[in-house]
């Protein structure tokens, strides 16, 4: 497994100072990259996507892989169905790796250095979100274990919803622009940064 690499570990630095920053009163917005965690793909082609959906299911221990847009948990991991015939599975960082798929049947492949995982959360936290994703993030619209592959600011990036957080996961490349834009934006609404553990259940942070 390849070493994860971080693009904002120098903006971690905030913390509770930032929480005051332009509004009064206690932070409305937490930001927190999270760490620790494994980004496997699984690809199918058209005519093997049952088999290879049941391969990711396996692979995170879920009983049945998800459908277009839902994520399911599983004892091993998170099953994303991020676009119609691709799958993205999360686990804690340092897991078995994924054995190779048959060629016949897609591709797994390794992304985890290639996505940052941000988390937003916060009474704020959808108002936020909406200066920059063209998605209705209401509750009865977006709710818990929906994702979706959006634009932020020109660039292709995953959002799905977990318990009260919002998860992005960006392009490592762009990660640091669209982190300022974020927090530049959140400052309005009293604000803290910082970092999270990766945990299967949700809330495990360091």
């Amino acid at each position: 497994m390849a070493d994860q690499v971080t693009a904002l570990r120098a903006y971690h630095d905030l913390g509770e100072e930032a929480a005051g920053s332009g509004r009064p009163g206690p932070a409305r917005v937490s930001l927190r990259e999270v760490l620790g965690f494994a980004l496997t793909q699984f690809a199918c082609w058209p005519d093997t996507l049952i088999e290879a959906g049941a391969l990711a299911a396996r692979a995170a221990g879920c009983e049945a892989a998800p459908g277009p847009g839902q994520v399911a948990t599983g004892a091993r991991g998170r099953l994303l169905r991020v676009e119609p015939l691709k799958w993205w599975l999360i686990r804690e960082a340092g897991c078995a790796p994924i054995a190779d798929m048959p060629a016949e049947l897609g591709a797994a492949l390794e992304l985890s250095s290639a996505r940052t995982w941000v988390r937003v959360e916060g009474a704020e936290a959808s108002r936020l979100l909406n200066h920059f994703l063209p998605l209705d993030l209401r509750p009865d619209a977006f709710p818990p274990d929906r994702v979706a592959s959006t634009a932020f600011h020109h660039v292709g990036i995953t959002l799905w919803r977990s318990g009260g957080a919002f998860e992005l996961a960006l392009p490592r490349s762009f990660a640091a622009s669209l982190w300022e834009l974020l927090v530049d934006s959140a400052r309005q609404y009293g604000l803290v940064t910082g970092e999270a553990a990766y945990a299967l259940a949700d809330g495990g942070e360091k």
